[in-house]
């Protein structure tokens, strides 16, 4: 628990914040798995369609801190390799 009014003020930002943070991290995460699940059912075409989409996801979501960006650049060159691997 918060003890001064400071305190009181930055948590409930951090409530504010978690919601995009959120939001931000679900719409990345669910636009990843769409793109893999195309890759496995052997919709190649499809999964490149899709990539630019989760790639902005994914800068997105570095950009605002919800993920760093080793750890975008990482899914992003994953993504890519799982398709050329699909090829």
């Amino acid at each position: 628990m918060p003890i001064t009014k400071g305190a009181e003020k930055a948590h409930r930002a951090s409530l504010r914040k978690r919601v995009f943070n959120v939001r931000r991290n679900r719409t990345m995460n669910e636009v990843v798995k769409d793109t893999r699940k195309l890759i496995a059912k052997g919709d190649v075409q499809g999964a490149e369609a899709k990539l630019p989409e989760a790639q902005k996801a994914i800068d997105k979501a570095q950009k605002r801190g919800v993920i760093k960006k080793n750890t975008a650049a990482r899914k992003k060159s994953r993504l890519v390799a799982a398709i050329r691997k699909a090829k």
